[in-house]
């Protein structure tokens, strides 16, 4: 049975946009033989039972996430696809640490870098996924749900300021509020923007960004010293921790040539020119030149279908949580998931309770909804409003007479006078 591992598809002269999905293909390409498997550029999560990429298909198997892949080829071929088969004990600790370095460094970074910078997204990224990725209708939901999980993703490190569209449009809608509110007199025009760096940051954002791409790029600098050293934990051969530096690594690495404001790669050339060196070692290494792609299938009507279900489903606010809960369950109940025991019991209970909180928020809704459905009905605006047509109606009968002064049957002169000397 010949492997399938379907990827979000290449862009940046790199067969993939997705760092996991670079990581996971330079494992394959490592590990395995040629022949064993096919790489597959879907670009849609739906393929996979988690809607997650990477994922790797082994007849009615399906594994997502790169580490999770890595530890069902290692059971899969019983040793032989490992790549960490030699690590001692102590490597092993290591290929752990550097590992979850990684993985807390790089996806912020490179969320900031390609989605969150408005030169970057829109002149590059967009381009790539509505030309080379994605076919429609995803070229118009997919590239949006992306950058907005990674502006949720990268908003703790202070540079959303990156995002020079936003700020423009904030800038707009505060002016607007305070011409509508009489504090700015509307023949004023809109202020000019703030003075911003190349790198689209305000220079008070200066040292906050020259502080996250140091956190990142220094200890690399320093791991992969001597210059000597060919991989991350030494040794002759690469292991699994290599080819994830290698997947965020590519990333991180772009240049002007496929970024507009390329920030991010300049700082690590800055500060890490031999991991740099590195990465463009270790992509000759894996051949990502040469890899065995295969085309992925048409889209059908059922495809599409089920990406504007998905994309509907995962905007609607409880709906969304209720599916978010679904995916958490199956992972706890699902035996290819790379967790212990105490991790899959507290998993477990947070599910629980997750699942306890959204039909409450379900409950809430429905009781909201019934309590203002019962309040239209009792003052009327449901039902015609009887009640209300027989006041209109007995005022318009009011307002329709004409009260007649009551006059004296007959008045003389000396009545008359009589009234006018009181």
């Amino acid at each position: 049975m010949v492997l399938e591992l379907h990827v979000w598809g290449p862009a940046f002269s790199l067969p993939s946009i997705d760092a996991q999905c670079l990581a996971t293909i330079a494992y394959l390409s490592l590990a395995l033989p040629k022949d064993a498997w096919v790489l597959v550029a879907s670009s849609d999560p739906s393929v996979s039972p988690t809607n997650e990429l990477p994922a790797l298909r082994n007849g009615k198997t399906w594994v997502s996430r790169f580490r999770n892949i890595v530890d069902y080829l290692r059971q899969y071929s019983a040793g032989d696809w490992d790549l960490d088969a030699e690590l001692t004990g102590l490597d092993r600790a290591d290929s752990i640490a550097f590992t979850s370095f990684l993985d807390t460094q790089f996806p912020p970074l490179l969320a900031l870098s390609l989605y969150v910078t408005s030169q970057n997204y829109y002149t590059s990224v967009l381009p790539a996924y509505s030309s080379q990725i994605l076919t429609w209708p995803s070229t118009w939901l997919i590239p949006p749900q992306i950058r907005a999980a990674a502006k949720r993703a990268s908003d703790h490190l202070g540079l959303s300021s990156l995002d020079l569209v936003a700020l423009e449009e904030d800038r707009k809608r505060e002016h607007s509020a305070a011409v509508a509110a009489g504090r700015l007199p509307a023949s004023l025009p809109l202020p000019k923007a703030a003075p911003t760096i190349t790198s689209g940051l305000a220079t008070t954002h200066r040292f906050r960004m020259e502080a996250v791409t140091a956190a990142a790029f220094e200890p690399l600098a320093a791991m992969l010293q001597p210059a000597q050293k060919n991989y991350l934990l030494g040794g002759d051969r690469p292991t699994s921790v290599d080819c994830l530096l290698l997947g965020y690594g590519s990333l991180a690495a772009l240049g002007p040539e496929s970024l507009q404001d390329a920030w991010l790669g300049e700082a690590m050339r800055q500060k890490a020119p031999r991991v740099v060196e590195w990465v463009r070692s270790m992509q000759r290494e894996a051949g990502l030149a040469s890899l065995p792609w295969r085309k992925p299938e048409r889209p059908r009507w059922v495809t599409v279908g089920n990406t504007l279900w998905n994309t509907v489903a995962d905007a609607t606010p409880i709906w969304r949580d209720i599916r978010a809960n679904t995916r958490m369950r199956e992972i706890v109940h699902s035996q290819e998931a790379d967790l212990s025991k105490e991790e899959r019991t507290a998993l477990a209970e947070y599910v629980t309770g997750y699942k306890k909180d959204v039909w409450l928020s379900v409950a809430v809704v429905v009781g909201g909804v019934a309590a203002l459905v019962g309040y239209m009905a009792h003052v009327g605006l449901l039902g015609g409003g009887g009640e209300d047509e027989e006041f209109e109606e007995d005022d318009e009968e009011e307002e329709g007479e004409v009260v007649q002064p009551e006059l004296p049957v007959s008045l003389n002169a000396t009545d008359f006078l009589g009234s006018l000397s009181l």
